[in-house]
C-alpha cells in the first residue's frame, strides 16, 4: 500500500500517515529511533528510495529511521492486512505440508477437483486472491487439521 502524505505531532507524539483510501496513526514509542522533548521530530517524509510504501522521519539530533506502512498497517489492526497475513501463514503452512506429504502432486490435484494452474496459484505466497476456504481445503486434502484460536489480547 503506498503513502500518500506524512505528518508528524510533536505535542500529540504521533504520526498521521495518508493513504489514498485511509488514514492511520502511528505512536512514537513504536520507533526504533526515539524521539524525546529535548531530541524531537523534525521531518518526516514519504520515502521515495522505499517505493513510497514507508516513511523516514528526522531527529534534531540528525538521527532518523523509517517506518514500513506493513508496520502502520499491524499496529492499527487493518483487518484486510490482517486477513492477508493469515493467507501468508496458510500458503507457507501448506507448502511445507505438500513438501512432506507421500501424495504426488496429481495425486492432490485430483482430490482438490481442481486445475494444476490452480493449485501453484494456492502455493503461491504472493497471491493473495485466494481464498481461505481454498488453503482449508488444501490443507484437509493434505490430511492436516487447523485451529484457529480467537482470545482476548492482554492490556
Amino acid at each position: 500500500m503506498k503513502i500518500k502524505s506524512v505528518s508528524f505531532n510533536n505535542r500529540k507524539k504521533s504520526f498521521e500517515v495518508k493513504t489514498h483510501s485511509k488514514v492511520f496513526s502511528y505512536p512514537y514509542a513504536r520507533l526504533e529511533a526515539k524521539p524525546s522533548r529535548n531530541n524531537p521530530v523534525v521531518r518526516a517524509f514519504v520515502d521515495r528510495d522505499l517505493g513510497r510504501e514507508a516513511f523516514t522521519y528526522v531527529l534534531k539530533s540528525g538521527e532518523q529511521g523509517s517506518v514500513h506502512m506493513e508496520q502502520v498497517l499491524e499496529y492499527n489492526q487493518d483487518p484486510s492486512f490482517l486477513r492477508d497475513m493469515l493467507v501468508y501463514k496458510l500458503t507457507i503452512d501448506a507448502q511445507q505440508q505438500v513438501a512432506a506429504s507421500l501424495l504426488s502432486r496429481r495425486e492432490i490435484i485430483r482430490r482438490l477437483g481442481t486445475s494444476a494452474s490452480q493449485f501453484y496459484r494456492l502455493l503461491d505466497q504472493t497471491n493473495y486472491s485466494k481464498s481461505v476456504d481454498q488453503l482449508l481445503k488444501l490443507l484437509s486434502v493434505l490430511d492436516c487439521e487447523v485451529d484457529v484460536l480467537v482470545r482476548a489480547r492482554s492490556a
